[in-house]
C-alpha cells in the first residue's frame, strides 16, 4: 500500500502549502508553475483536462496499439457524453455523468511508443511537458509500461497502464503512481497448468522460446514454475530477439531436443511469424515421446490469432479478456466498439477503455485530479460491471485481481473474428497470490513496496 497523507477533507489545505513547501520535479522547468497552480503538476485550470494515449502506432505491436487508440476515443466520447455511454451504464460505480471528468471536456493527446522503451518515455515526458497531460495510460510492452510507469512517477502523474503483462509491473517495479488492470505472467501461469495437465498430461518435457525482454521473462519463470510444480521436466529455454522476424533458426533445434512441447513466449507479431515457422517445419504433426507434439502459446490476443491464421486451431493459452463474454458489461463494449468501428474489440482494446473509466471515476470519487487523490481513490477499489465479473485493485501492488480465461484457438471459426474459444473462466482465487510472492521480488529476492504517491509539486 502506498503512503500518502492525502484526504479528501485535507485536500484544501494541502494546495495552500504545497507551492512553496514542496520541491519542483527535476525534469520540470519553471514555466510549469503557471497561475492556477494548486498544489500538483499539470492541475487543469480551464474549461478542459488532457489525457494522453501513449499507445505502439509502428512496431512489432502495432495492432494492438490501433486498437488501443480506437478505445480510448470511445472512452473519451463516453466520458464527453456522447454515443451509447457503454460500459458508465454497467459499471458499479455511479460517479460518471457523462459531462467530462469534475465538469471538464476531456481532450487528449497521443503518442508513439514504437515499442522502445525510450522513444516511449520520450513520447509521455514529451505529454506531460508541452501538452499539460495530467494522466499518461496506454502501452502494449511491459518493457516500455515499466519504462513509462517509472516517468510519470518521477514527474507527479498518474499511469494506467495499458497491456502489459510482465509480472515486473507490478512487482518489483511497481510504483504508487502506476495502476495496472491487466492480468499478469503468474495468473497466465497458475490458469493455464491444470488446462495443459488435464489436456496433455503430467509427464511432458517442455522447449521455451522465450523475448529477450523482461515480459519474456516473467511468463517464462510462471509457466516453467507452473508445469513444474505438476510433473513437466523442462528441456531447453531459448531467448529470441524483440526484432527477430523469422524464427526458422530457432526452430529446427527443436525437434533435436527430445521435447514434445514447444511454448511460445512470444506475443504480437513475433508469435504470429514463430507460430507460423513452427507449423511450417511441420512439428504439430510429430510423434515425440509417443505423444503428439503440442504447442503453447501463454498469452493470447484475437489480434494475433487472425495474423496466424489456422495455426491457432487447437492451441491453448490464456486472455484477459475475450469479446464473447456474455456478462453485461463486455456486451455493452462490444456493441459500442463494434457499432463505431464495425468489428469487435481486443482485449488490448477492452484494457485501455476500462483503465481510462477508472481513471476518471477515481478522480470524480476523489474530488479532485490530485494524483495522490486519485491513488487513494484506487487503492482497494472493488468494481463490477466492466467484464470479468468481480474485480479488485489491491492495494498493496496496484495490481487488479480478477478471474482468468483459458482459450482454444477455434477447429470451426464462423467469421475472422470467431478465432478463439474459452474453455475455462479461471476463478480469482485460483490466480491470486501474495504481495511479496518470490516472482514479484527484485533481484536479490527482497520484497519491494509500492512507494510513496508524488503529485508533481
Amino acid at each position: 500500500m502506498s503512503k500518502s497523507n492525502f484526504t479528501r477533507r485535507g485536500m484544501l489545505k494541502t494546495s495552500a502549502v504545497a507551492g512553496g513547501a514542496l520541491a519542483m520535479p527535476t525534469i520540470f522547468d519553471g514555466s510549469v508553475w503557471a497561475d492556477g497552480h494548486t498544489g500538483f503538476l499539470n492541475a487543469p485550470t480551464g474549461d478542459t483536462v488532457t489525457l494522453g494515449f501513449n499507445v505502439p502506432q509502428s512496431g512489432p505491436y502495432a495492432d494492438e496499439g490501433a486498437d488501443e487508440l480506437r478505445a480510448y476515443e470511445l472512452a473519451v466520447e463516453h466520458l464527453n457524453g456522447g454515443g451509447d455511454g457503454g460500459m458508465m451504464s454497467t459499471f458499479s460505480s455511479k460517479a460518471l455523468q457523462g459531462n467530462g471528468i469534475l465538469g471538464k471536456k476531456v481532450e487528449y493527446v497521443t503518442g508513439d511508443t514504437q515499442t522502445k522503451s525510450d522513444a516511449a518515455r520520450a513520447s509521455a515526458k514529451s505529454m506531460i511537458e508541452k501538452d499539460g497531460a495530467i494522466m499518461i495510460t496506454g502501452g502494449s510492452s511491459s518493457g516500455v509500461a515499466v519504462a513509462v510507469q517509472a516517468l510519470c512517477q518521477e514527474a507527479g502523474v498518474i499511469f494506467m497502464a495499458g497491456l502489459t503483462h510482465s509480472n515486473d509491473t507490478t512487482g518489483k517495479d511497481k510504483k504508487a503512481n502506476g495502476f495496472r488492470h491487466f492480468f499478469n505472467s503468474y495468473m497466465s501461469g497458475a490458469a493455464l497448468a491444470p488446462v495443459l495437465a488435464a489436456n496433455y498430461g503430467t509427464d511432458r518435457k517442455a522447449y521455451h522460446l522465450t523475448a529477450d525482454y523482461n515480459w519474456g521473462y516473467t511468463t517464462e519463470e510462471a509457466v516453467r514454475s507452473s508445469t513444474e510444480a505438476l510433473g513437466w521436466e523442462t528441456v531447453n529455454a531459448v531467448k529470441t530477439p524483440l526484432t527477430q522476424t523469422d524464427f526458422s533458426s530457432y526452430i529446427a533445434p527443436v525437434l533435436q531436443s527430445g521435447a514434445d512441447v514447444l511454448v511460445l513466449n512470444h506475443y504480437g507479431g513475433n508469435m504470429v511469424n514463430s507460430l507460423t515457422n513452427a507449423v511450417q517445419f511441420g512439428l504439430r504433426d510429430k510423434l515425440v515421446n509417443d505423444k503428439n507434439f503440442e504447442i503453447v502459446v501463454p498469452l493470447y490476443s484475437r489480434l494475433m490469432a487472425k495474423g496466424a491464421g489456422a495455426n491457432v486451431k487447437g492451441i491453448f493459452g490464456s486472455t484477459n479478456w475475450h469479446w464473447s463474454l456474455t456478462d453485461e458489461g463486455s456486451q455493452a463494449f462490444v456493441k459500442s466498439f463494434g457499432t463505431k468501428y464495425g468489428f469487435p474489440p481486443s482485449q488490448a482494446a477492452h484494457t485501455c477503455y476500462v483503465q481510462a473509466l477508472l481513471y476518471a471515476d477515481a478522480v470524480e470519487r476523489a474530488g479532485s485530479f490530485n494524483p495522490c487523490a486519485v491513488v487513494e481513490a484506487l487503492e482497494g477499489f472493488e468494481f463490477d460491471g466492466m467484464g470479468n465479473g468481480k474485480t479488485l485493485y489491491r492495494a498493496d501492488d496496484h495490481q487488479c485481481f480478477k478471474d482468468v480465461l483459458v482459450v482454444k484457438g477455434k477447429e470451426n471459426p464462423t467469421s475472422e473474428f470467431d478465432l478463439l474459444e474459452i474453455v475455462e473462466v479461471t476463478p480469482v482465487d485460483q490466480v491470486t497470490y501474495a504481495p511479496d510472492h518470490p516472482q514479484m521480488r527484485d533481484g536479490n529476492g527482497n520484497a519491494v513496496a509500492v512507494g510513496t504517491c508524488n503529485p508533481g509539486a
